[in-house]
């Protein structure tokens, strides 16, 4: 997203005819594997590889035939993600932040949403029969919530790559907030420079 600055969501809502409305969702479930049989995962966090090559949450514009921002979001997640989302709704409770882009009059919504392992393996699975895949969305990826002993590949390996907007800092800025990545993981997290 454009230059853009932190707003209220009661003045989000607010802001005239003008402005767009964009929502998205970081979706995790508690994962209790393990992977090589030694790291812990803990939780599994999705994100989606956009049609631009660059990784970012799944979501949308809301339209004018939507109630509401959650409305919004749960339809574009059902074409984005697929039928499997219906086993679960984004509501207003599940509403973090929101940054208006004055440039482009958008105002982004993001939201967190804790699902069952079940379901997101669901999500995981429906997703490539979405309306969407292979458009808009060229497939989902798992965040990967750990360091492997060099100090880079895992999280930071993947923080390298290319985020639309400030997908990066919600990605990192939720993980810390809802206590998904162990105390003290951000210490010796190597993260590459935040714009």
């Amino acid at each position: 997203m454009a230059r853009s600055h932190k707003v209220e969501l009661a003045e989000a809502l607010q802001m005239g005819p003008n402005w767009r409305h964009l929502c998205y969702v970081l979706l995790y479930a508690p994962n209790p594997g393990m992977i090589f049989g030694r790291i812990p995962l803990r939780y599994t966090v999705l994100m989606q590889m956009r049609f631009d090559g660059r990784l970012g949450f799944p979501g949308g514009f809301v339209e004018t035939q939507d109630r509401n921002l959650e409305d919004g979001l749960n339809r574009e997640l059902r074409e984005k993600l697929g039928e499997a989302v219906s086993a679960f709704r984004v509501e207003r409770t599940d509403y973090r932040s929101s940054r208006a882009a004055t440039k482009t009059h958008v105002v982004a919504h993001f939201y967190t949403k804790r699902l069952t392992l079940e379901q997101l393996e669901a999500v995981e699975a429906s997703a490539p029969r979405a309306k969407d895949h292979g458009l808009e969305v060229l497939g989902l990826v798992r965040v990967p919530l750990y360091t492997l002993r060099d100090g880079v590949g895992g999280l930071s390996a993947f923080l390298e790559n290319s985020f639309i907007g400030n997908a990066r800092e919600e990605l990192l800025g939720a993980l810390r907030d809802l206590e998904i990545l162990e105390p003290g993981s951000f210490s010796g997290l190597k993260t590459p420079a935040l714009h």
